[in-house]
Protein backbone atom coordinates (compact mmCIF):
# COMPACT_ATOMS: atom_id res chain seq x y z
CA UNK A 1 0.00 0.00 0.00
CA UNK A 2 1.49 3.11 -1.06
CA UNK A 3 2.32 5.93 1.74
CA UNK A 4 -0.46 8.64 -0.27
CA UNK A 5 -2.76 5.68 0.14
CA UNK A 6 -2.80 5.37 3.65
CA UNK A 7 -2.87 8.86 3.87
CA UNK A 8 -5.69 9.47 2.00
CA UNK A 9 -7.44 6.36 4.02
CA UNK A 10 -6.05 8.40 7.39
CA UNK A 11 -8.22 11.56 6.19
CA UNK A 12 -11.32 9.54 5.10
CA UNK A 13 -11.34 7.95 8.67
CA UNK A 14 -10.35 11.26 10.63
CA UNK A 15 -13.23 13.07 8.50
CA UNK A 16 -16.01 10.09 9.67
CA UNK A 17 -15.14 10.17 13.53
CA UNK A 18 -15.83 14.29 13.33
CA UNK A 19 -18.90 13.74 11.30
CA UNK A 20 -20.10 11.54 13.90
CA UNK A 21 -19.33 13.51 16.96
CA UNK A 22 -20.56 16.83 14.86
CA UNK A 23 -24.08 14.97 14.73
CA UNK A 24 -26.41 16.83 16.23
CA UNK A 25 -30.39 16.51 16.56
CA UNK A 26 -33.34 18.84 16.96
CA UNK A 27 -36.78 18.68 16.98
CA UNK A 28 -39.82 20.70 15.14
CA UNK A 29 -42.85 20.59 16.67
CA UNK A 30 -45.55 19.14 14.71
CA UNK A 31 -48.70 19.45 15.89
CA UNK A 32 -50.56 20.13 19.74
CA UNK A 33 -54.11 18.70 20.83
CA UNK A 34 -56.59 21.19 22.21
CA UNK A 35 -56.40 21.75 26.34
CA UNK A 36 -58.86 18.48 26.49
CA UNK A 37 -56.72 15.39 27.42
CA UNK A 38 -57.28 15.13 31.17
CA UNK A 39 -54.24 15.12 32.68
CA UNK A 40 -51.97 12.87 30.47
CA UNK A 41 -49.15 10.83 31.83
CA UNK A 42 -48.12 8.71 29.53
CA UNK A 43 -48.54 7.88 25.91
CA UNK A 44 -48.61 4.42 24.45
CA UNK A 45 -48.73 3.99 20.37
CA UNK A 46 -50.42 1.64 18.29
CA UNK A 47 -49.02 2.69 14.80
CA UNK A 48 -50.32 -0.03 12.64
CA UNK A 49 -53.97 1.27 13.76
CA UNK A 50 -52.84 4.73 14.06
CA UNK A 51 -54.00 5.37 17.48
CA UNK A 52 -52.33 6.14 20.66
CA UNK A 53 -53.61 5.35 23.71
CA UNK A 54 -53.16 8.20 26.61
CA UNK A 55 -53.06 7.43 30.27
CA UNK A 56 -55.69 10.19 31.78
CA UNK A 57 -55.06 11.21 35.89
CA UNK A 58 -58.18 13.88 35.75
CA UNK A 59 -57.15 15.40 38.97
CA UNK A 60 -55.47 14.57 42.03
CA UNK A 61 -52.05 11.66 40.60
CA UNK A 62 -52.32 10.58 44.51
CA UNK A 63 -56.19 9.70 44.72
CA UNK A 64 -58.04 6.90 44.61
CA UNK A 65 -60.95 8.29 43.00
CA UNK A 66 -61.93 6.60 40.19
CA UNK A 67 -62.20 9.48 37.76
CA UNK A 68 -58.60 8.30 35.86
CA UNK A 69 -58.70 6.42 32.44
CA UNK A 70 -57.42 5.85 29.30
CA UNK A 71 -58.03 8.29 25.69
CA UNK A 72 -57.67 7.12 22.27
CA UNK A 73 -56.00 10.00 20.05
CA UNK A 74 -55.36 9.59 16.72
CA UNK A 75 -51.98 10.33 15.26
CA UNK A 76 -52.59 13.70 13.53
CA UNK A 77 -53.79 14.76 17.12
CA UNK A 78 -57.69 14.37 16.72
CA UNK A 79 -59.40 13.17 19.53
CA UNK A 80 -61.06 9.77 19.03
CA UNK A 81 -62.42 9.15 22.61
CA UNK A 82 -61.62 10.55 25.94
CA UNK A 83 -63.14 7.83 27.38
CA UNK A 84 -61.67 5.10 26.10
CA UNK A 85 -61.17 3.40 29.49
CA UNK A 86 -63.15 4.47 32.44
CA UNK A 87 -63.27 4.50 36.58
CA UNK A 88 -59.60 3.87 37.34
CA UNK A 89 -57.85 6.17 39.90
CA UNK A 90 -54.37 7.66 38.68
CA UNK A 91 -52.89 5.58 35.83
CA UNK A 92 -49.54 6.72 34.76
CA UNK A 93 -47.53 4.38 33.06
CA UNK A 94 -49.05 2.25 30.02
CA UNK A 95 -47.70 -1.25 27.92
CA UNK A 96 -49.10 -3.60 25.53
CA UNK A 97 -48.85 -7.52 24.86
CA UNK A 98 -51.03 -8.53 22.74
CA UNK A 99 -54.68 -7.11 22.68
CA UNK A 100 -54.27 -6.72 26.45
CA UNK A 101 -52.98 -2.99 27.68
CA UNK A 102 -51.42 -2.50 31.37
CA UNK A 103 -51.93 0.83 33.47
CA UNK A 104 -50.21 1.37 36.25
CA UNK A 105 -52.51 2.41 38.79
CA UNK A 106 -51.26 3.55 42.49
CA UNK A 107 -51.14 0.16 43.79
CA UNK A 108 -52.42 -2.19 40.97
CA UNK A 109 -51.49 -2.69 37.62
CA UNK A 110 -54.79 -2.65 35.65
CA UNK A 111 -55.39 -5.36 32.26
CA UNK A 112 -57.98 -3.96 30.12
CA UNK A 113 -59.18 -5.27 26.79
CA UNK A 114 -57.58 -3.30 24.06
CA UNK A 115 -60.50 -3.87 21.87
CA UNK A 116 -63.25 -2.60 23.64
CA UNK A 117 -61.21 -0.73 26.26
CA UNK A 118 -62.86 -2.80 29.45
CA UNK A 119 -61.26 -3.90 32.26
CA UNK A 120 -60.36 -7.51 32.32
CA UNK A 121 -58.45 -7.92 35.83
CA UNK A 122 -56.59 -5.57 38.64
CA UNK A 123 -53.17 -7.00 40.21
CA UNK A 124 -52.65 -5.37 43.16
CA UNK A 125 -48.98 -5.01 44.20
CA UNK A 126 -48.66 -5.43 48.33
CA UNK A 127 -47.26 -2.35 49.60
CA UNK A 128 -47.10 -0.37 46.42
CA UNK A 129 -47.50 3.25 46.91
CA UNK A 130 -46.59 4.79 43.65
CA UNK A 131 -47.07 2.77 40.58
CA UNK A 132 -45.30 4.67 38.09
CA UNK A 133 -44.29 3.55 34.50
CA UNK A 134 -44.04 0.23 33.04
CA UNK A 135 -42.93 -1.46 30.35
CA UNK A 136 -43.69 -5.35 28.70
CA UNK A 137 -40.64 -7.59 27.40
CA UNK A 138 -41.28 -9.61 23.95
CA UNK A 139 -42.40 -12.91 26.50
CA UNK A 140 -44.92 -11.02 27.93
CA UNK A 141 -43.35 -10.47 31.40
CA UNK A 142 -44.63 -6.88 32.79
CA UNK A 143 -42.21 -4.71 35.09
CA UNK A 144 -43.39 -1.80 36.90
CA UNK A 145 -41.86 0.82 38.89
CA UNK A 146 -42.95 2.27 42.20
CA UNK A 147 -41.43 5.69 43.21
CA UNK A 148 -42.27 5.92 46.54
CA UNK A 149 -40.87 2.77 47.57
CA UNK A 150 -37.97 2.76 45.18
CA UNK A 151 -38.98 -0.78 43.86
CA UNK A 152 -39.41 -2.17 40.54
CA UNK A 153 -41.77 -5.36 40.72
CA UNK A 154 -42.59 -8.28 38.02
CA UNK A 155 -45.00 -9.75 37.23
CA UNK A 156 -44.83 -13.26 35.06
CA UNK A 157 -47.59 -15.45 34.29
CA UNK A 158 -49.33 -13.14 37.29
CA UNK A 159 -46.93 -14.14 39.55
CA UNK A 160 -45.56 -11.27 41.17
CA UNK A 161 -41.79 -10.19 42.19
CA UNK A 162 -40.15 -8.17 43.27
CA UNK A 163 -36.76 -7.35 40.79
CA UNK A 164 -34.72 -4.77 41.85
CA UNK A 165 -35.01 -2.45 45.63
CA UNK A 166 -33.31 0.95 47.01
CA UNK A 167 -33.70 2.88 43.18
CA UNK A 168 -34.09 6.38 44.17
CA UNK A 169 -36.68 8.09 42.26
CA UNK A 170 -37.10 5.15 40.11
CA UNK A 171 -39.51 6.02 37.10
CA UNK A 172 -39.36 5.01 33.52
CA UNK A 173 -38.49 1.68 32.07
CA UNK A 174 -38.08 0.27 29.12
CA UNK A 175 -37.58 -3.61 28.31
CA UNK A 176 -35.33 -4.38 25.60
CA UNK A 177 -34.83 -8.26 25.09
CA UNK A 178 -33.14 -9.09 27.90
CA UNK A 179 -32.23 -5.97 29.57
CA UNK A 180 -34.12 -3.68 30.90
CA UNK A 181 -33.56 0.26 30.85
CA UNK A 182 -34.35 2.30 34.03
CA UNK A 183 -34.64 6.17 35.00
CA UNK A 184 -34.01 6.80 38.54
CA UNK A 185 -33.73 10.30 39.52
CA UNK A 186 -31.19 11.53 37.54
CA UNK A 187 -29.22 8.52 36.48
CA UNK A 188 -29.98 6.68 33.13
CA UNK A 189 -28.96 2.53 34.15
CA UNK A 190 -29.54 -0.62 32.62
CA UNK A 191 -30.07 -3.71 34.68
CA UNK A 192 -29.51 -7.59 32.93
CA UNK A 193 -32.13 -10.18 33.56
CA UNK A 194 -30.97 -10.75 36.90
CA UNK A 195 -30.91 -7.48 37.97
CA UNK A 196 -27.10 -6.71 38.18
CA UNK A 197 -27.12 -2.62 37.09
CA UNK A 198 -24.78 -0.48 34.69
CA UNK A 199 -24.95 3.24 34.87
CA UNK A 200 -25.12 5.00 31.25
CA UNK A 201 -25.34 8.38 32.40
CA UNK A 202 -26.23 10.98 34.66
CA UNK A 203 -29.31 13.90 33.63
CA UNK A 204 -29.64 17.05 35.03
CA UNK A 205 -33.25 16.71 36.12
CA UNK A 206 -35.32 13.63 37.16
CA UNK A 207 -36.36 11.28 34.31
CA UNK A 208 -39.61 10.09 33.57
CA UNK A 209 -40.03 8.47 30.33
CA UNK A 210 -37.42 6.81 28.27
CA UNK A 211 -37.79 5.22 24.56
CA UNK A 212 -34.77 3.83 22.14
CA UNK A 213 -34.06 5.57 18.41
CA UNK A 214 -33.33 2.22 17.36
CA UNK A 215 -29.78 2.47 17.07
CA UNK A 216 -28.65 2.09 20.69
CA UNK A 217 -29.53 6.13 21.51
CA UNK A 218 -32.45 7.03 23.96
CA UNK A 219 -34.86 9.88 24.06
CA UNK A 220 -35.31 11.21 27.53
CA UNK A 221 -37.69 13.09 29.44
CA UNK A 222 -37.82 14.74 32.37
CA UNK A 223 -41.20 15.95 33.94
CA UNK A 224 -40.02 19.24 34.55
CA UNK A 225 -40.40 20.40 30.83
CA UNK A 226 -37.29 18.97 29.31
CA UNK A 227 -36.28 16.59 26.09
CA UNK A 228 -32.78 15.23 25.89
CA UNK A 229 -30.71 12.72 22.88
CA UNK A 230 -28.94 10.27 25.06
CA UNK A 231 -26.56 8.47 22.61
CA UNK A 232 -25.21 4.98 23.58
CA UNK A 233 -22.10 6.64 25.09
CA UNK A 234 -23.74 8.79 27.12
CA UNK A 235 -23.51 11.90 25.44
CA UNK A 236 -26.45 13.85 25.88
CA UNK A 237 -28.17 17.09 23.91
CA UNK A 238 -30.69 19.11 25.21
CA UNK A 239 -33.60 19.03 22.48
CA UNK A 240 -35.94 20.96 24.52
CA UNK A 241 -36.15 22.98 27.38
CA UNK A 242 -39.72 24.34 28.35
CA UNK A 243 -39.38 24.60 31.88
CA UNK A 244 -39.99 28.15 31.98
CA UNK A 245 -43.68 28.49 29.96
CA UNK A 246 -44.61 25.80 32.92
CA UNK A 247 -44.96 23.21 30.26
CA UNK A 248 -44.66 19.37 31.42
CA UNK A 249 -43.00 16.84 29.44
CA UNK A 250 -44.30 13.39 30.77
CA UNK A 251 -43.73 9.80 29.39
CA UNK A 252 -43.18 10.06 25.86
CA UNK A 253 -43.96 7.56 22.98
CA UNK A 254 -42.02 7.49 19.79
CA UNK A 255 -42.12 5.64 16.20
CA UNK A 256 -38.70 4.81 15.23
CA UNK A 257 -40.13 4.53 11.27
CA UNK A 258 -41.36 8.37 11.29
CA UNK A 259 -39.19 9.71 13.75
CA UNK A 260 -41.89 11.52 15.44
CA UNK A 261 -42.11 11.89 19.34
CA UNK A 262 -45.83 12.64 21.19
CA UNK A 263 -45.42 14.28 24.59
CA UNK A 264 -48.29 14.64 27.32
CA UNK A 265 -48.10 17.63 29.28
CA UNK A 266 -49.29 16.52 32.00
CA UNK A 267 -51.39 19.45 33.55
CA UNK A 268 -51.42 21.24 30.47
CA UNK A 269 -54.04 18.94 29.26
CA UNK A 270 -52.56 18.12 25.90
CA UNK A 271 -50.28 15.94 23.56
CA UNK A 272 -47.91 17.37 21.75
CA UNK A 273 -46.09 16.08 18.97
CA UNK A 274 -42.28 16.54 17.25
CA UNK A 275 -40.44 15.26 14.11
CA UNK A 276 -36.68 13.76 15.49
CA UNK A 277 -34.51 15.88 12.78
CA UNK A 278 -30.81 14.60 12.66
CA UNK A 279 -28.14 17.21 10.97
CA UNK A 280 -24.63 17.33 10.65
Amino acid sequence: MSTFFKYMMAVVMVTIVQDTFAQTHQLEKLWETDTVVRVPESVLPDLKNGILYVSEIDGNPNAVDGKGGVAKIGLDGKIIDLDFTAGLNAPKGLGRFGNELYAADLSEVVVIDINTGKVKNKIPIDSAKALNDITVNDKGVVYVSDSKTKKIHRIEKGKISTFLTNIGGVNGLKAIGGDLYILGGQKFMKSDSKGNLTPITTLSCGGDGLEPVGNGDFLITCWSGHIFYVSADGKIETLLDIQEKKVNTADLAYDAAKHILYVPTFWGKKVMAYKLITTK
